[in-house]
């Protein structure tokens, strides 16, 4: 019985005690009465006689049980007057006849040559032309199971008291309401600041709402245990009294009786009347003057796009806007590159000269903050190495493992490196004529390449975004056939470069990738080609083809370039190729001059027994590996460097100085995050300086141009790897018809409601879990990112939002719309197209953020592993706060702060406000007490959601989305770098 005392007290009207009841006026001795009221107290209705009457009418009398119990039992009204109380008339004669009654005679307004207007007519309508009388039935289960007698509301709504022949009180804009229960008064209400609305329905919206209930009376204490006098003494607000139109066939209709406390209880609204009929004395003048004031739908329509609509409008306005205008920035900053750009690719004739390298790695307890090498722990990588190599050669450096010729290669490419660096690398110019900045290609070891594109269009890739924007694509296709032609691959132009590691289909052999990576560099024109073991793991064939293209580049007659390598294990034929030769052993050099047999002259002359002698056939390259692994102290140089290659020409002469004085811009030593520091070395010598080559400082084109090439990857990757895309929109409709089905239909009981959250906490839960694949492409893409970032191929922006379109519209968007409506109206959620939009537009919107979510993880976390693991983590908990296992207001206070960054709570919140705003009414039985309340008020019950929350959790979802947007944009820029 508790359950149900506070949906009752809202049905009611309400004020504050006084000496005049019905919100009467004092008036000397005795009191001013609102009309169908009067005694000296205005707390007896009317029983007999009309409305006309006034003051003189006869009231109902007292029973023996007081004024409280004043009844209108026994009344009988007049002929052409119904309603408690005999206030509502029926025919136009009633009202004529009792107006002539007064007698005031004739009506006096409007036009004496038109008698029609002087007539005085009855309005049976809702709609108020001046002051009318409503007399409604309060039919409500629950209601009726506390108070099983009839329940009748009257009400007054006065639009314009002076065309009223009543001249009624309490002025224009104002309304009254009593509530009678078995003919009794219980409580009574007035508003005022009514404004009348006509359209489908007739709708009376009044401010200021006050109830009274009169004491003693049944609901008001008669029944002590159903006493509402403290729930309708606190009604307040906005009132609205909303009436469909009446149906001809038995002058009555249905109202609702719409405040915020009976909207919690009953639906969005309110509480529901029954039977309404509507009487109104009125001038057929007034009627045909318009009457009152009211506003047209129209104009109802334009007061609801204001505030908060309109903002809301104005800010994707402004947004959509915003996108115009950069769209048409970069197209006009595209077209100028394009038309007025330098085609000229401007290759240097420049040598790459070292001296004093050294390459120190702190111990892990200092890590990359200690900044002085040598310190007990550190380990030294490059110990004092010099060199050079000249245009038109090629350097092998070769070493057993752990020497060092990575390190070497990927310093001198100018790589990030996770330690300390002193020494200096120049790239001098062997010619004044072109001094612009080198460029310098770098080949890694591994082959990063993309699987699903054909070897053309890896290399064709690569020259829209590397070459200047200025050079025609045509142009561009033909270098890209002439490099093919030149790498010895044009035969496999078509074919895809696949993927066996990553279990997709099985493409090109490892020796054709490792000249498609080769190809992708060279596309560029670089001035210095550097390699990081370009024929490890492949057969002696594919590793000799491998050096046939390189020397083939090197020494090209029209634009050689200076090639350097570091070799593992090279075969005979292959050590050949070189034209020099660096051997690196625990981090210093052995030697460092001509290849052949140099090296072999070389430790027979300056360590003679010091060293095994080399064994005629003998392989030289493994020859000088075996000396490498266990060189003895004697071949380690006393000086701090070798004899550098620029005394040394690949004959063994000493060539002619050739070269310019102008060479690349040198800066301090940088450590692996950049910074300057003047402390590197320990010794206290002065620190050497260390150029920067330029690797591709500046991107090639446009950002437009970018993010064109960019999607147009995205979309061939699409087309031609569908799996991922047909299994998020195969398992979305299986899971739709699952969820649809297990939900099917859902009732409006208290247990069908909270099945009704369940199937939104089902789709909210399910999109958590499915945005992990965003993860695993952001994991998966990540290595092809570096490295094409690392050689200037994009921007992280224009790379990031073709990830963004390409995932989320075809893997997020459209499984979400698939999967949302089938179960949508499988379920029989409300049926209501805007309903419907709302409920996907709040999912669109949680599975956007959990999108960004993942995509902030896998750029954070190298590690696939930790990354999947803390998304699953994070959709627990999201679980756990969203409100549907736990109230949320029942949560300790330690604990409920975590509510509020749960996106799944948000989601969760405003789907279910989104349904139960649909006006969803819960109907069952509680230990045979009946129960027709509204879904809302169980809401907020059973899981802690506030009904008037929609808009606002859309905002903070908003809020997620640009925090993890902001966040991936962040991470991606500074923390997704090439590190090596």
């Amino acid at each position: 019985m508790r359950l149900f005392l506070p949906l009752s007290l809202l049905v009611l009207p309400f004020a504050y005690g006084q000496t005049c009841e019905n919100y009467g006026t004092s008036s000397g001795d005795g009191c001013s009465c609102p009309t169908g009221f009067g005694g000296a107290t205005c707390s007896q209705p009317g029983c007999h006689g009309t409305i006309f009457e006034g003051a003189q009418r006869q009231f109902a009398s007292a029973s023996d049980s007081g004024l409280a119990n004043m009844t209108t039992a026994g009344c009988g009204c007049e002929s052409g007057w119904i309603g408690t109380g005999c206030n509502v008339c029926q025919t136009a004669s009633a009202c004529q006849s009792a107006f002539a009654a007064t007698g005031s005679g004739t009506p006096d307004i409007g036009n004496a040559s038109d008698p029609r207007n002087n007539t005085m007519v009855c309005n049976p309508e809702a709609r108020v032309w001046a002051a009318g009388q409503m007399s409604c039935q309060v039919i409500n289960p629950t209601l009726q199971a506390l108070f099983s007698g009839q329940s009748t509301l009257n009400i007054e709504r006065i639009l314009d008291a002076d065309l009223s022949p009543l001249k009624p009180f309490g002025g224009s804009g104002t309304t009254f309401a009593q509530l009678f229960y078995d003919g009794v008064e219980q409580f009574y209400c007035k508003a005022d600041s009514c404004v009348q609305t006509i359209g489908n329905s007739t709708t009376y919206k009044c401010q200021n709402l006050q109830c009274t209930c009169r004491p003693g009376t049944t609901f008001c204490g008669g029944i002590p245990a159903s006493n509402l006098t403290g729930a309708i003494n606190g009604l307040s607000g906005t009132l609205e009294i909303d009436c469909a139109a009446v149906d001809s066939s038995t002058g009555t209709t249905t109202c609702h009786f719409v405040q915020a406390t009976l909207q919690s209880l009953f639906g969005s609204s309110g509480l529901s009347l029954s039977g309404c009929s509507f009487g109104e004395c009125v001038r057929q003048s007034v009627i045909d003057t318009g009457g009152g004031a009211a506003d047209s739908p129209a104009e109802t329509e334009s007061k609801s796009l204001s505030g908060g609509v309109i903002a809301g409008l104005a800010v994707v306005g402004t947004l959509v806007l915003l996108a115009l205008g950069f769209l048409l920035l970069g197209f006009l900053r595209q077209r100028a590159a394009r038309k007025n750009g330098d085609r000229d690719l401007g290759r240097s004739q420049v040598a790459v000269a070292w001296s004093k390298l050294t390459y120190v790695v702190p111990s892990g307890s200092g890590g990359i903050l200690r900044r002085r090498k040598n310190e007990e722990g550190d380990k030294t990588i490059l110990d004092n190495i010099t060199g050079r190599v000249r245009p038109g050669q090629m350097m092998a450096i070769l070493g057993p493992s752990g020497a060092g010729k990575t390190s070497l290669v990927e310093i001198l490419a100018g790589k990030s490196k996770a330690g300390v660096i002193s020494g200096g690398v120049t790239f001098p110019f062997e010619s004044a004529d072109h001094q612009n900045p080198p460029r310098i290609g770098f080949v890694p070891q591994q082959d990063i390449l993309p699987p699903t594109l054909t070897v053309f269009e890896t290399l064709l890739f690569a020259a829209r975004l590397r070459l200047p924007e200025s050079v025609p694509d045509t142009e561009k296709q033909e270098r890209v056939r002439d490099l093919l032609q030149k790498l010895g691959i044009d035969h496999i132009q078509n074919t895809r470069i696949g993927d066996v590691t990553g279990g997709k289909a099985r493409g090109i052999s490892g020796g054709e990738m490792r000249r498609v990576s080769i190809g992708l560099e060279l596309i560029s024109a670089p001035d210095v080609l550097l390699l990081d073991e370009p024929t490890s793991g492949l057969d002696s064939v594919s590793a000799a083809r491998i050096a046939n293209v390189l020397h083939a580049i090197a020494h090209d007659p029209t634009h050689p370039i200076p090639i350097i390598a570091s070799i593992h294990q090279p075969s005979s034929l292959l050590y050949q190729k070189f034209d020099s030769i660096l051997l690196l052993a625990h981090g210093r050099a052995l030697y460092s001059g001509p290849g052949g047999f140099s090296p072999v002259h070389h430790f027979a002359s300056t360590a003679p027994g010091t060293v095994p002698p080399y064994q005629d056939g003998y392989n030289v390259a493994e020859y000088l590996l075996d000396v490498a692994s266990d060189p003895p102290a004697s071949l380690f140089p006393m000086g701090d460097h070798l004899t550098p290659m620029d005394t040394i020409a690949s004959n063994g002469t000493t060539p002619a100085e050739k070269e310019s004085t102008s060479h690349v811009d040198v800066g301090h030593i940088h450590d692996s995050d950049g910074s300057p520091s003047s402390e590197k070395q320990a010794n206290g010598d002065a620190p050497e300086v260390l150029a920067k080559p330029v690797a591709g400082s500046a991107y090639a084109t446009t950002f437009l141009t970018q993010l064109q090439y960019l999607c147009g990857r995205e979309w061939k990757t699409l087309q031609r790897d569908k799996t991922l895309f047909l299994t998020h929109v195969l398992t979305s409709a299986v899971l739709g018809v699952f969820c649809g089905g297990l939900y099917f239909d859902t009732g409006i009981t208290i247990s069908g409601f909270q099945s009704r959250v369940g199937c939104l906490f089902f789709l909210g839960a399910l999109l958590a879990f499915s945005s992990l694949s965003a993860l695993y492409n952001m994991v998966e893409i990540r290595p092809l990112f570096l490295r094409e970032r690392s050689s200037s191929y994009y921007s992280p922006t224009a790379w990031l939002l073709s990830r963004f379109f390409f995932d989320m519209i075809p893997l997020r968007l459209i499984p979400t719309i698939i999967v949302s409506t089938i179960t949508y109206w499988m379920a029989g959620l409300a049926p209501d197209a805007a309903r419907f939009f709302k409920f996907l537009f709040i999912l669109i919107l949680y599975s956007l953020a959990m999108t960004f979510w993942n995509f902030l993880l896998g750029t954070l976390f190298q590690n696939g592993g930790i990354a999947i693991l803390l998304s699953a983590l994070s959709a627990l908990y999201q679980m756990t706060f969203a409100g549907f296992f736990v109230n949320l207001g029942d949560i300790p206070p330690v604990l409920r702060w975590l509510q509020w960054i749960c996106p799944l709570k948000y989601c969760l919140e405003a789907l279910a406000v989104n349904e139960v705003g649909s006006g969803l009414m819960i109907e069952d039985t509680l230990q045979g007490v009946p129960v027709n309340v509204s879904a809302a008020m169980i809401m907020q019950l059973l899981f802690g959601f506030g009904s008037n929350n929609y808009y606002r959790d859309v905002l903070i979802l908003f809020g997620f989305i640009a925090a993890f947007g902001v966040g991936v944009i962040g991470a991606v820029w500074f923390l997704v770098r090439e590190r090596r």
